[in-house]
């Protein structure tokens, strides 16, 4: 096979993304060729996708079949089922994927749940992972409603936490609890939060008034941890109040950055046997065929849902 279809950036159609013809792509001797069946968007790769040049492929999250496996004779077998993570190009049919961002699938976890774990799963595992031990602890996580929130209120509820959600509107406010959130906040004005605070661990999102606000919200030692802005980048906040908590500490969250510490293996291992035994469950809000990718891209970029939207790979 010479070449596949890939999902590619074209600027001269609407929502720039298409199914294109590229290079059927050749695996490194660390690499696995996964041939995908199930792919999940991501605000940051469509945002990209909104200015990058001609051709390129956008796509973190994948799901499918080991189609070969890899020379150097690591990691799954042919056949087995994956959840994998790449940096670029993971929309398309069949997807080289280093070994150590593999984890195999149970025949209990669907590929369209896997999906959704590399980079919304992961994430919100490395924010939590700053908290250190959160049995008996307070933890905050604003924008709690999009898909790193929801994976955020499972996994800290699932460690033990008090865990308090913010949203933007009350529509979401099932939503938040459903996930575990014993107490919810609704609206622009973070400060009601205060209520139920301080907080060991704030897991933001938002930036803005609301970061602003929350980095006056942390319990003596306390962690902030930034991983986006969705609400603004330029922050006012008081200082001396911030420093004056003691030992308060504000972490800027980079997914890709987290991962040269840790494998994406480990945690995808992890978060697949949560799903597994039923303890974590990926909130999926959206499913269709990858040929609605510019559609839905566009949906995410204006808001038009909160969870998880999953593309099904066919033929």
């Amino acid at each position: 096979m010479s070449k596949i279809r890939a999902v590619i950036v074209d600027p001269n159609v609407p929502g720039r993304l298409v199914l294109g013809e590229v290079e059927a792509p050749t695996p490194a001797p660390n690499e696995a060729l996964v041939r995908v069946a199930a792919i999940s968007l991501n605000r940051g790769e469509v945002r990209r996708s909104t200015t990058a040049e001609a051709g390129w492929q956008p796509g973190w999250d994948l799901a499918g079949t080991v189609e070969i496996s890899a020379a150097d004779g690591s990691g799954p077998p042919k056949g087995a089922r994956v959840v994998g993570l790449r940096r670029s190009g993971a929309w398309g049919e069949l997807v080289p994927v280093p070994i150590d961002a593999l984890a195999e699938l149970p025949s209990s976890v669907s590929f369209a749940q896997a999906a959704t774990l590399p980079v919304a799963g992961l994430t919100a595992y490395h924010a939590l992972r700053k908290g250190g031990l959160l049995l008996g602890r307070t933890v905050l996580i604003t924008g709690a409603s999009g898909g790193v929130g929801n994976f955020a209120i499972q996994l800290a509820r699932l460690s033990g936490a008090r865990v308090v959600a913010h949203i933007r509107s009350s529509e979401q406010e099932a939503l938040v609890k459903e996930a575990g959130a014993h107490s919810v906040v609704v609206g622009e004005d973070l400060s009601p939060a205060s209520e139920y605070g301080p907080y060991d661990l704030i897991v933001e999102s938002v930036g803005g008034k609301i970061l602003g606000t929350a980095l006056g919200l942390l319990a003596q030692d306390g962690v902030l941890v930034l991983f986006g802005t969705s609400g603004g980048s330029e922050v006012t906040f008081d200082a001396a109040r911030f420093y004056g908590i003691g030992g308060a500490t504000f972490y800027g969250l980079i997914l890709f950055h987290e991962l040269k510490r840790e494998s994406a293996a480990v945690g995808l291992k992890r978060l697949v046997e949560l799903v597994a035994e039923g303890k974590l469950r990926p909130y999926i809000e959206v499913e269709a065929p990858w040929t609605q990718v510019a559609d839905l891209a566009q949906n995410l970029l204006d808001r038009h849902y909160t969870g998880k939207a999953v593309l099904h790979i066919s033929d």
